[in-house]
């Protein structure tokens, strides 16, 4: 179980927080995670890689966390705040405009369905691969770059880059 800790801790964690984005959290449905895992190992049928299987109960656990708690989903401003801390800029004047802009695309992110929202999450923050991405969703690589791929360029159009 160690070996299966120390493996996949860090994909878990960072998949978690993809979709939450608070850091405690985290550290708590992680472990809740692995002492899951524990509990149904003998349930897990290998028809997916094991990262898959331990993503999916983190996913779980984490709606579960959410239902109860109402489902307070981060606001558009936390987001912000927590991608803004990590990009501090020496000059004032860019980072007031790089501010603007993230504002205008994390509201076009939400605006995306749930499940191509969850894949730029995915992809951009947790730098998964678009074969992981699927696996853990339930889908086909092919699906999980198509999703991609339409969020990207409406994410493109809504930021007001037609590129």
């Amino acid at each position: 179980m160690e070996t299966l800790y120390r493996e996949n801790v860090k994909i878990v964690s960072h998949y978690l927080y993809s979709l939450c984005g608070d850091e405690e959290l985290v550290k708590d449905l992680t472990q809740e995670t692995f002492l899951r895992a524990y509990e149904s190992l003998e349930r897990f049928d290998g028809s997916c890689k094991i990262s898959t299987w331990l993503c999916q109960i983190a996913k779980h656990l984490l709606y579960q966390h959410w239902a109860k708690a109402g489902r307070q989903v981060p606001t558009e401003q936390e987001e912000l705040t927590q991608i803004t801390s990590a990009m501090e800029k020496d000059n004032p004047e860019n980072s007031v405009i790089t501010r603007i802009e993230l504002i205008d695309c994390l509201k076009e992110l939400q605006k995306l369905p749930e499940a191509m929202r969850e894949v730029v999450y995915l992809r951009v923050m947790s730098d998964l691969s678009y074969r992981e991405i699927g696996e853990i969703m339930g889908k086909s690589e092919n699906w999980a770059r198509v999703n991609f791929y339409r969020a990207k360029e409406l994410l493109l159009k809504g930021c007001g880059r037609d590129e």
